[in-house]
């Protein structure tokens, strides 16, 4: 190979391979962490009862157990929603993190040879004190 082919070559793989590369890397990593923290799952059962505990209503017209059970089923349906919430917040962090790194390090690919270029003739400043 020549080496205009080389370059060539470099700037494809640079420019065009790489990067596909990056954003299915972070595309990987944002299904994971659906998957991960159960998002979709969380949010269609986020007001069941908390690790299915819930009471049966009594049979007759008996008003202070059907109370009881009534504020004991809503006091385990708020559980499962704080708890649930608290894993979506988690997971939606995540995301919020993995989505804002994979962008600035997608950014920054494309920026290295520029900041690469500038840190090399700062040094031969340096080094010939210009």
């Amino acid at each position: 190979m020549r080496a205009g082919e080389n370059f060539i070559l470099f700037v494809q793989w640079y420019f065009f391979d790489v990067p596909k590369e990056i954003l299915r890397g972070v595309k990987n990593f944002l299904k994971f962490g659906l998957h991960y923290f159960s998002i979709p799952f969380l949010l269609k059962t986020l007001f069941a009862h908390w690790h299915k505990y819930f009471w049966q209503y009594p049979k007759g017209l008996d008003i202070p157990k059907i109370l009881e059970v009534w504020i004991s089923n809503q006091i385990s349906r708020f559980v499962g929603m704080i708890a649930r919430s608290f894993l979506i917040l988690i997971g939606l962090l995540y995301e919020i993190f993995i989505l804002i790194f994979g962008i600035l390090f997608f950014v920054f690919w494309f920026l290295f040879p520029i900041i690469w270029f500038f840190i090399f003739v700062y040094g031969i400043k340096l080094l010939f004190k210009i």
